[in-house]
Order: structure tokens, then C-alpha cells, then sequence
């Protein structure tokens, strides 16, 4: 008799205790399915904002907030811009000169995040990109020249293939200063970008306009060939005035890395 009282009572707990984990299993599966989905929607959202704003910046932004990546820096600004896009804009349809220009930045894009810098943004169809802002790098000027001349080989490769098409060829201006500035995200509350602004970037800007008057595609600053591998082959251009700037600015023309980026 005590068996079966005992038996009994075994069943009764082991009843009650299915009755109080299922509830619970659900409970708990629920709550997985909504902790897999929130970290699906911060993994697309952290995606999305990389379009705007560097990862690390990012993540920086989501533990710290917008102000916490405001500092001063020295950087190397790069600008670029496509030489006679205006006349090639109006014999094209939007459609076809869209994927052109896609294409174009695409390979830009390439040639700068493969030789670390980061693009700030696209402004029509020029691109300002920045060298040592996210994190220190005292090869920035190296870095950068690579890029341009990466960039270079990249446009002449896509020339190919635009000619292969019957469509007109890009050209290619591109200018470079080092100097400081501030990094971080600036604008309005409705709207940030991550970027480094001051003098830097409108001399970078400048040097950029320079190439069509020296007939060159990338121009440096003395700022940069100082901090530059010496063994680069440069091609000093005449003292020239800019507008902003009150001493001529002297440049020179990157002609090839030491390892044998030739110019075009």
C-alpha cells in the first residue's frame, strides 16, 4: 500500500512539473525567436549605418553617442574628380550613364579601401576620401599615394571595358594634402555624417583643380611628398595661386611608385 502511495506521489509530481515546463518551454522559445530577431535588425541596422559612418564608428556611436568621436587629428585628404563628366553626361541616357558612374566608383572605392583609407562621401561625381582619420597611421601619405595610383590603373582597366562598349572614356583628376583638422560626426540633429573638416580637405579640394591646368591626373602637396617614400618618382609643377589660399601652392605630379605603378 505504501508502495503505491509513494508511486502515486511520484506521478502527481512528475504531472505538476510538466504542466509548469511547458508554459515555460514556450516561454523560453518565444523569447529566443525575439532575441534572434533583434540581433538580425542590429546586425542589418549596424550594416546600414556602415554605408554612412566607418564600423569601428559605429560602434562607437551605439556605446557612446554621436559625440564621443569628435577629436583632432592629422590626416591625409584625397580628392577626386572626373575630368570632362559634364559633356559625357549629356550625350548619354540616365540609365546608362548611372551604371557607368556606379561602375566608376565601385573601382574607385576598391583602390581606396584596399590601401586603408575611408570614403567620406560622393559629391556628384567627385569623392573625398581620408587616410589615417579613423586610427593612427604614420604611413598615411604612403598609403594614400598608392591608392591614386591604384586608382589609375583601376580607371584604365574600366576604359577598357567602356571602349570594349562603344561608350566614351573617363578621365581622372585627383589631388592630395596632409594636414590637421577635425574628425568625428558633424551636422544637424536630423542629420551626421562621419567627416574631417578644415583647411585640409578645401587645399586637398584645390590641388584636385590644379590637375587640368598642369595637364596631370594626381597632384601632391609638399605636405605630403615630406612624409612621402623618397624613392617615388615626382614631377615638381610651377608655384600656382588657388582661390582661398594667399601663397602659391606648389605641387607635384605623381609619375610611379618604386615598384612600377607607371603613369599613363
Amino acid at each position: 500500500m505504501m508502495l503505491w502511495l509513494l508511486l502515486l506521489t511520484c506521478v502527481v509530481i512528475i504531472a505538476c512539473l510538466l504542466v509548469a515546463y511547458l508554459p515555460l518551454r514556450k516561454r523560453y522559445r518565444l523569447l529566443e525567436s525575439r532575441l534572434a530577431t533583434a540581433n538580425s535588425d542590429l546586425q542589418n541596422l549596424q550594416q546600414s549605418c556602415a554605408r554612412l559612418a566607418p564600423g569601428n564608428v559605429v560602434d562607437r556611436l551605439i556605446t557612446g553617442g554621436p559625440t564621443a568621436t569628435a577629436e583632432r587629428k592629422e590626416v591625409t585628404a584625397l580628392f577626386a574628380d572626373l575630368v570632362g563628366y559634364t559633356a559625357i553626361s549629356e550625350r548619354l541616357e540616365p540609365a546608362q550613364l548611372a551604371r557607368i558612374l556606379n561602375g566608376y566608383f565601385q573601382r574607385m572605392s576598391d583602390a581606396i579601401t584596399a590601401n586603408h583609407g575611408h570614403i567620406s562621401t560622393f559629391v556628384g561625381d567627385g569623392i573625398l576620401a581620408y587616410f589615417g582619420a579613423l586610427e593612427p597611421n604614420p604611413w598615411q601619405c604612403n598609403d594614400a599615394v598608392k591608392a591614386a595610383l591604384a586608382m589609375r590603373a583601376g580607371l584604365a582597366d574600366y576604359n577598357k571595358e567602356l571602349a570594349a562598349e562603344g561608350l566614351p572614356e573617363l578621365g581622372l583628376g585627383v589631388g592630395l594634402h596632409y594636414g590637421p583638422g577635425l574628425a568625428g560626426m558633424v551636422g544637424s540633429s536630423e542629420r551626421m555624417e562621419y567627416a574631417f573638416v578644415g583647411r585640409t580637405v578645401n587645399l586637398a579640394a584645390r590641388v584636385e583643380s590644379l590637375t587640368r591646368t598642369h595637364k596631370v591626373d594626381i597632384l601632391i602637396t609638399e605636405a605630403v611628398r615630406d612624409k612621402l617614400d623618397p624613392q617615388v618618382q615626382l614631377k615638381p609643377m610651377p608655384a600656382t595661386l588657388v582661390k582661398g589660399i594667399e601663397q602659391p601652392v606648389l605641387t607635384f605630379a605623381v609619375i610611379q611608385w618604386p615598384q612600377g605603378n607607371t603613369a599613363q
